[in-house]
C-alpha cells in the first residue's frame, strides 16, 4: 500500500510539473493526488507497521499491534493535527494577499514605484534583490514575494521580462527568510521547537544567505534579460494614483505585516491570528477611505466606477489567488500522507545511516554535511517543512548547535532550486503563471549556485564562532 501512495504521489508531481503539456492547472492533481492518498491510508490503515507522530517528531511505539480503531483513531488525529498546521499557513496566506489586494485597491503601489526613479533593468534588479532579501526577514518570504510581485506587474509592463525579475526575487526572498526567526516557516519551525536562538541564527547564517543572494544576481546581471532600460510606454494615466490615501495605505498595510510578529513575541499566539488583527485594522481605514466623497480623484472610467460602488474589501477578496491556495491545500496535505506514514522519516534516517563518511561531519552531532545539503535538495523537490519536521525527530543536538544552523539554511534557499521548492516560489507561479520547466531551465542553476556558494561560506563561519 505504502508503494501505490508513493507511485500517486510521483504520479501526481508529474502531472503539476507538465501542467503547460497537459493543459490542467497544477491545483487540480494537487488535490486529486492529497485525497485518493488519504483514502488509500484510511482503507489500508491494517496494512501499515509504523505512524508518524507529528506533535512529537518521532515514530508512534506499537503502532503495529494496535486495534483498527486504535489506528483509526491515530489517523483522524493526524489528518486534524495536518489540516490545523496546513490551515494557519493558508489563513496567514489569505490575510497577507487581502491586505495586499487592498493596497492595490487604493493603488499604494504606484508609491513605491515613484521611488524607483531609474529605468535601468540592472538597476531595478538590485534594488528588488535588496528588498527581497531584507523585506523577507521582516514579514517572511511568502510576503515578501506577494508584495514585490505586485509592485514589479506596476513597473514592469512586459511579462517576459517580469518572470525573470519574479524568479531571481524568489531566490532573493528565501535566502532573506533564512536568517530571521520569522523569515521562513521551517525556521520558525526551530526557533519554536528550541533548536536556534534569534541572535545564533542571525550570526551563523546572515553572511551565507547575503551570499547565496549576491552570487545569482551578480551572475543574473549580465545576461541580456537584464541589458538595457525598461520600456515605459504606457498611458501617462496609469501613473497617477487613484486615490490620495495611496500613500497612506501602503505604509498602514505593510505596518500591518510587519506588526504580526511582534504580536506573536508579545502574545505567544500562532502568526496567523496577529494577521486577522492586521487585516481587520487595515480593513477598518480602507472602508473609511472609501465612504469619503473626496476619496477618489476625478477619473472618469469604469475600474473608478466600480471602486465607488462596492466595498473594498470585498473586491480585494474576490481578486486574490484563490487556485494558488487550494494548491497549496493539496501539496502540503499530500506531503502529510507521506510523513504519515513515516517514509520521509525513513528516507532521512536512511541517508544519515549510509552517507556518514561523504562528507565533512558537524563538529558534536557526527552528521554529514552532505546528508545537510541533501535535505536543502529535497526541500526543493518535495517541501521544506515535513523534511525539518523529521529532521527535529531524527537529531538530539543541543540548542544552537551548527547542526541546526545549517539545516536552517539548507531546507530555508534549496527550495529555490525548483519553483515549486518553497511556498514564495508557489505564489509566484499563480501570480506570473510561470511555467515549471521554464524556471528550471532558467533560473535553477542560479538557484543552485548561491546555494554552493552560501554552503561553502556557512563552513568557514562555524569554524569561526
Amino acid at each position: 500500500m505504502e508503494t501505490i501512495i508513493i507511485i500517486v504521489f510521483i504520479l501526481g508531481y508529474l502531472a503539476i510539473t507538465i501542467e503547460h503539456t497537459i493543459k490542467i492547472d497544477k491545483l487540480i492533481p494537487a488535490l486529486v493526488m492529497m485525497a485518493i492518498s488519504w483514502a488509500l491510508i484510511s482503507l489500508g490503515i491494517d496494512s501499515f507497521s509504523e505512524w508518524f507522530d507529528s506533535s512529537s517528531h518521532g515514530l508512534v511505539d506499537g503502532f503495529a499491534s494496535l486495534g483498527h480503531e486504535d489506528k483509526m483513531h491515530w489517523m483522524e488525529e493526524t489528518l486534524l493535527h495536518h489540516l490545523g498546521k496546513t490551515a494557519e499557513i493558508l489563513v496567514f496566506l489569505l490575510g497577507a494577499m487581502t491586505i495586499v489586494e487592498i493596497i492595490d485597491y487604493f493603488d499604494g503601489f504606484s508609491t513605491i514605484k515613484s521611488f524607483i526613479k531609474t529605468k535601468s533593468k540592472k538597476r531595478i534588479l538590485w534594488i528588488f534583490g535588496f528588498l527581497a532579501f531584507f523585506l523577507s526577514a521582516i514579514i517572511d518570504n511568502l510576503t515578501a514575494t506577494i508584495v514585490l510581485i505586485s509592485i514589479l506587474q506596476k513597473l514592469v509592463y512586459d511579462r517576459d521580462v517580469r518572470i525573470w525579475y519574479a524568479g531571481l526575487i524568489i531566490i532573493a526572498a528565501n535566502a532573506g527568510g533564512a536568517w530571521s526567526p520569522i523569515g521562513d516557516v521551517t525556521t520558525t519551525m526551530l526557533w519554536i521547537g528550541k533548536k536556534v536562538t534569534t541572535g545564533h541564527l542571525f550570526v551563523y547564517l546572515f553572511l551565507p544567505s547575503l551570499i547565496c543572494m549576491l552570487v545569482p544576481f551578480f551572475i543574473a546581471s549580465f545576461m541580456p534579460a537584464f541589458k538595457g532600460k525598461l520600456d515605459q510606454s504606457t498611458d501617462d494615466r496609469a501613473d497617477q494614483p487613484k486615490s490620495k490615501f495611496s500613500s497612506t495605505m501602503l505604509y498602514l498595510g505593510l505596518g500591518g505585516i510587519v506588526s504580526v510578529p511582534i504580536f506573536k513575541t508579545v502574545t505567544h499566539l500562532p502568526p496567523y491570528v496577529g494577521m486577522m488583527l492586521a487585516l481587520g485594522i487595515v480593513a477598518i481605514f480602507a472602508e473609511i477611505y472609501s465612504n469619503s466623497k473626496f476619496s477618489m480623484t476625478e477619473v472618469d472610467d469604469a475600474e473608478s466606477q466600480a471602486h465607488a460602488h462596492h466595498s473594498p474589501v470585498h473586491h480585494s477578496l474576490s481578486k486574490i489567488e484563490l487556485p494558488s491556495i487550494l494548491f497549496f491545500l493539496g501539496i502540503l496535505m499530500a506531503v502529510a500522507a507521506l510523513e504519515s506514514l513515516g517514509i520521509l522519516f525513513g528516507f532521512a534516517g536512511t541517508l544519515q545511516d549510509t552517507m556518514p563518511m561523504l562528507g565533512t561531519e558537524l563538529h558534536h552531532g557526527g552528521v554529514s554535511d552532505l546528508v545537510v545539503l541533501l535535505l536543502g535538495v529535497g526541500s526543493a523537490v518535495i517541501d521544506n517543512v515535513p523534511l525539518v519536521a523529521a529532521s527535529l525527530g531524527m537529531f538530539s543536538e543541543p540548542i544552537d548547535n551548527e547542526l541546526w544552523h545549517f539545516i536552517a539554511y539548507s531546507a530555508g534557499t534549496g527550495g529555490s532550486m525548483l519553483i515549486i521548492g518553497s511556498a514564495a516560489g508557489v505564489v509566484a507561479m499563480g501570480m506570473e503563471k510561470i511555467d515549471f520547466f521554464w524556471y528550471l531551465k532558467k533560473i535553477s542553476w542560479l538557484a543552485l549556485v548561491g546555494f554552493l556558494a552560501g554552503a561553502v561560506v556557512f563552513m568557514f563561519t562555524r569554524t569561526i564562532f
